[in-house]
């Protein structure tokens, strides 16, 4: 058994999820800003994401859902999951974003799970408040870890797949560490650099 560890936005999914909801608030601009510093390791991403959150306060979760349901998936991703799969990979998502997107991507494409975040709601609003398993800068590192302990599956054994810096700590703990259309950050600790977008490139590659 091996272990495939994939990020969710700008690498499964084209995009950041906090920008196609951020535009239905009207607030687009306001949350790239504040992503992009994230992504480039400028802002610390706990901070990040309570500062995106916060701005998506009185939104309605249904209509939340409803852009979540309808989120543009990467080139490759269906396929490049299967593949995986066939070759003996549990395939997982790790996401800083929210379980409203990768719950849905996993029940369809097949992900054996997806550990990612809340978006709080209360009578249907969002409050701007958030919580879950990938909160922090070194959350990916640390469910990695767990994961490989649970399933005994060695770093070596493990590929991971990410385009931003809040994916570096779970490439300190892969054999195999693939920066898909990546920042700088991401890519100066990359084995493997994929610049187009076309995720069944990792399948020459490994």
């Amino acid at each position: 058994m091996k272990l495939a560890v994939f990020d969710f936005d700008s690498t499964l999914m084209d995009g950041e999820t906090l920008e196609f909801i951020a535009r239905e608030a009207g607030i687009a601009k306001k949350v790239k800003e504040i992503t992009d510093k994230a992504m480039h390791g400028e802002l610390d991403f706990f901070e990040s994401l309570k500062m995106r959150v916060a701005l998506l306060k009185g939104l309605e979760e249904e209509a939340v859902n409803k852009i979540c349901m309808q989120l543009p998936v990467m080139p490759g991703a269906p396929e490049v999951i299967l593949s995986l799969k066939n070759l003996g990979y549990k395939v997982v998502c790790f996401s800083g974003g929210f379980k409203n997107a990768t719950v849905p991507f996993m029940n369809k494409y097949g992900l054996d799970a997806e550990f990612s975040n809340i978006l709080h709601a209360k009578d249907g609003v969002l409050t701007g408040l958030v919580g879950g398993e990938m909160m922090f800068n070194d959350s990916k590192g640390c469910m990695l870890q767990k994961l490989q302990q649970l399933l005994g599956i060695s770093e070596e054994d493990t590929l991971v797949v990410g385009d931003g810096a809040n994916d570096l700590s779970m490439f300190r703990h892969a054999g195999t560490k693939v920066a898909f259309c990546a920042k700088p950050i991401l890519r100066e600790n990359a084995d493997i650099i994929i610049e187009h977008k076309d995720l069944r490139l990792i399948l020459e590659r490994i």
